[in-house]
């Protein structure tokens, strides 16, 4: 039988998705990818996977999208680890490094410069390694674990999730498990489960993380990441996504 390709991404906060995943009778059914946002997006573009958790950015640029879980990476408040970090407060920032690993932050960010900020600036592509260049006027959108690690050197960070509640009342999505395809009921069913029951095992997961000194994932897996696609979420989903089409 031909295995389901799955691409997930690489960060903390997926690792108690993949927990659940890694120990289902699934592990056997599936071949496992795993990347940061952007290039699970385009494998799932370039119909190189079946499924991926990726940005909800590239679902209006899929022809046959669906969403086959009930669980996501969003936040309804502060999500600590996609941010814009500066040295200046946003009012002087004269340019911004956009991270090259999500599209959907990079969206998120834009939108919310040009309707809640109300605010111009010059925009870079950043390369690999361009934290080092946060400085000065010059700012920049981090996503992920190394803006976890970015917090500590930063005098001004400013959360997007909780920006974009403030701008809309609403929680943000910032990624789902996204089906470039239809697939099986059984397989559909039998994946949400093995994601629920990573969710179970948070402290076994943060237990894996060793030393984990940039954050503390016990408030981050417990209080700034939501899980759950609620109704809710799905709102704010749908705003976000017509938004930005």
């Amino acid at each position: 039988m031909k295995k389901i390709k799955v691409g997930a991404v690489s960060y903390l906060n997926t690792k108690p998705l993949l927990y659940g995943i890694k120990r289902s009778g699934l592990i056997d059914m599936i071949e496992l990818i795993e990347q940061y946002p952007a290039a699970i997006a385009n494998m799932l573009l370039e119909d190189k996977i079946d499924v991926g958790l990726v940005p909800v950015a590239i679902i209006p640029k899929l022809t046959n999208a669906h969403i086959i879980t009930d669980v996501c990476i969003s936040a309804v408040g502060e999500v600590a680890s996609v941010c814009l970090f500066s040295e200046v407060p946003i009012e002087q920032v004269e340019k911004v490094l956009l991270d090259y690993q999500s599209r959907t932050s990079v969206a998120l960010f834009k939108l919310l410069l040009k309707e809640y900020w109300q605010k111009e600036v010059a925009f870079e592509d950043a390369k690999p390694n361009y934290q080092q260049l946060i400085k000065g006027t010059t700012a920049g959108v981090v996503i992920g674990d190394r803006a976890l690690a970015q917090r500590a050197s930063s005098t001004y960070i400013y959360d997007l999730a909780t920006a974009w509640q403030l701008h809309t009342g609403l929680p943000f999505v910032f990624a789902a498990w996204v089906a470039n395809k239809q697939l099986p009921s059984d397989f559909i069913a039998e994946f949400n489960e093995a994601n629920l029951s990573g969710l179970a095992h948070i402290e076994e997961v943060i237990e894996e993380q060793g030393d984990y000194s940039s954050y503390n994932l016990n408030t981050y897996y417990n209080q700034n990441i939501n899980y759950h696609l609620t109704e809710e979420s799905r709102n704010g989903l749908e705003l976000f996504l017509k938004k930005i089409i």
